[in-house]
């Protein structure tokens, strides 16, 4: 980021975030039609960030809705409190891995394995834990009319459960374990219909993943040849005579950290290694030098450069395990 952008932030992010404020206030005033506006806008503004401010309204006090405190004090309307939280459970528990279901479906036979194991993975932790990161970010880029059907389908979700009243809620995000803990609460309202919702969902997302990745030709994971190609580029990954595919096709962990240290210019490039529940989180002397379609090609789910020394790259659940074999690297080489 140069000297030039970080001086406007200052005087452009206030009004952003006011107008974001604003436009949340104004559709909280909608009732359920609201809650299907805002699960929609809350995919779409997540690749820049945005839905934090979005959120400010609905899940805390900044316009007297305060959906996540008041539903687990059971503090409110029975039905209505909760309206903002509920219909993402149905997106994170069955919508989201029945998309990544979907994905693999339509992977390239060759690449079945590689999308199976990190599909696997991401859906898991969609259904478990409510972090759709990984399988959002595997389509964002590559498939962004996915992601726009994603938000579609998110808004109808919020829409569909605060229309029945349907509410369950959340402390951390939507997924299993935060459902289970939602069910004690009085204030819930109807919640096993939301697991109803939810099967329903599921079967859309697959349906309309499926027939919108083979009708577009859409190069979700697995039908971009990548993986392939990165062996083409560099035949130094080649393990056993077979490519750093292997012989089942698979691309195992250490050549994806290797694409991807490499891809960051490897020890001389490197000031800091660190990671998040799925995300790398580095810190590099010159993000402007780093390889972002070599990063790609080692089956990493996405990335993005935040400043110009500051990166993250999505891998997953097994993040850790990247993340120890590149300091490792690093180690070797100095």
């Amino acid at each position: 980021m140069s000297s030039l952008s970080k001086g406007a932030v200052p005087f452009i992010w206030p009004p952003v975030y006011n107008s974001l404020i604003m436009f949340g206030e104004f559709i909280s005033k909608l009732g359920p039609t609201g809650a299907g506006l805002y699960g929609f806008f809350n995919r779409l503004l997540l690749p820049f960030g945005l839905h934090h401010a979005l959120n400010q309204v609905f899940w805390f006090d900044i316009a007297g809705i305060n959906d996540i405190a008041n539903f687990w004090s059971s503090n409110g309307e029975q039905g209505i409190t909760g309206r903002y939280q509920a219909g993402l459970f149905p997106i994170m528990m069955f919508g989201l891995p029945a998309a990544a279901l979907a994905i693999w479906k339509n992977a390239e036979k060759r690449n079945k394995k590689v999308v199976g194991s990190l599909m696997l993975a991401a859906g898991l932790a969609s259904f478990i834990t409510g972090i759709t990161e990984p399988l959002e970010f595997s389509f964002l880029v590559a498939a962004p009319l996915l992601f726009g059907i994603h938000a579609v389908l998110t808004g109808i979700s919020l829409f569909i459960a605060a229309t029945f009243q349907w509410t369950a809620g959340f402390t951390f995000s939507a997924g299993l374990i935060d459902y289970l803990l939602s069910l004690s609460i009085p204030i819930a309202n109807k919640p096993i219909m939301l697991l109803v919702l939810g099967l329903v969902m599921g079967v859309i997302y697959f349906l309309v993943f499926d027939f919108a990745i083979r009708i577009f030709n859409l190069k979700t994971p697995g039908r971009d040849g990548l993986m392939e190609e990165a062996v083409k580029q560099d035949p130094s990954l080649a393990e056993n005579g077979e490519g750093s595919l292997g012989k089942d096709g698979d691309l195992n962990v250490s050549n994806k950290t290797k694409l991807i240290y490499e891809a960051i210019g490897g020890k001389d490039n490197i000031e800091a290694i660190d990671h998040c529940a799925t995300r790398l989180r580095l810190t590099l002397n010159d993000t402007g030098i780093v390889d972002q379609e070599k990063i790609k090609k080692s089956g990493a789910l996405g990335n993005k450069i935040i400043s110009d020394k500051n990166i993250q790259i999505i891998i997953g659940t097994d993040v850790q395990f990247t993340a120890d074999e590149l300091m490792q690297m690093e180690q070797e080489d100095r």
